[in-house]
């Protein structure tokens, strides 16, 4: 099969295509056709060996966690899915090297769900990874409700977009920092959208005079020094960029696989409640680009990569 690897740790120039063995197909595990990948910040921060001191990587290794495509084997231990399955992963595993930018994938059944049928392959396979994080931060961390007001940082990129549509389906009101090139398009996802900088604290308590009741940063670069001038004393923080969170009494959220997860997330998107936005789609090959493009700073939506 081709598939995108890299032999060492660098910069986007050490991923290149090549023609690599087929994955074995675990007894816990499905043989998945991809249709589509998505980028996300850890692909490349993976490729820098930014995770090394608690992810091994076996090299040479294959780029990227998120996947939709249609099952050619599940494992012998899988009775879920059958061949012919149209499906989507969060294909994290415990360790580094055989990911989602391949023509054939083997993930454990556990990061995989039914793919919504109202959306294309590469809104698909932009919906796990980004979505999850939302999910598990807005539910399991944070528990936001009725009554909230959830300040999100960096609301218009790819985790922000489903942050903001999530909390308002569990009703709570939503107000996003963003660029003005982006305060629009957040108006009509709901949001209130305000403006990065200088000032941030002050625009916000103009909309929230006693503070907001949740906050979840997805921004990091110190955007937690502003958090105690923008939300009330008893606010509940958590951020998925800045793990000096926990030091500051809030709580640091890395994604989990989580079929369940998943699947509620699919059913939102199936029922109208969540819109999956593609910034930008590139070819398998340009894989590079593709990283390129994320690293450069946060395009509105999900950048996806077309396997076949």
């Amino acid at each position: 099969m081709q598939a995108i690897v890299y032999d060492e740790y660098g910069g986007p120039e050490v991923l290149r295509l090549a023609e690599v063995a087929d994955p074995k197909v675990g007894p816990d595990s499905v043989l998945v056709r991809a249709k589509a990948a998505s980028v996300n910040p850890v692909d490349w921060k993976l490729r820098e060996g930014g995770l090394d001191a608690f992810m091994d990587t076996v090299f040479p290794a294959i780029p990227g966690w998120d996947v939709a495509g249609v099952v050619e084997q599940p494992g012998i231990a899988v009775p879920e899915f059958a061949p012919g399955d149209e499906v989507i992963g969060y294909v994290r595993k415990d360790v580094v090297g055989g990911g989602t930018y391949a023509e054939l994938v083997a993930a454990p059944v556990r990061t995989l769900a039914r793919k919504p049928a109202n959306v294309t392959w590469t809104q698909a396979a932009s919906l796990p990874l980004a979505g999850l994080t939302a999910y598990q931060a807005l539910l399991k961390t944070l528990r936001v409700g009725k009554g909230d007001t959830l300040v999100v940082h960096a609301a218009s990129g790819g985790v922000g977009l489903f942050a903001v549509q999530i909390a308002q389906t569990l009703g709570a009101r939503v107000i996003g920092t963003a660029s003005p090139a982006n305060h629009e398009f957040l108006r009509g996802l709901g949001a209130e959208p305000v403006s990065y900088g200088e000032g941030l604290p002050q625009r916000v308590r103009e909309l929230v005079p006693e503070g907001a009741t949740a906050v979840l940063d997805l921004y990091g670069a110190g955007t937690l020094a502003t958090t105690s001038e923008l939300a009330a004393p008893e606010a509940r923080v958590a951020s998925v960029a800045d793990p000096s969170v926990a030091q500051q009494g809030g709580s640091y959220v890395f994604v989990r696989p989580d079929s369940a997860d998943l699947s509620a997330l699919v059913d939102m998107v199936e029922r109208g409640e969540l819109t999956i936005e593609v910034a930008e789609t590139f070819p398998l090959s340009q894989a590079a680009a593709a990283q390129r493009r994320s690293a450069e700073g946060h395009p509105r939506g999900k950048i996806a990569i077309e396997v076949s």
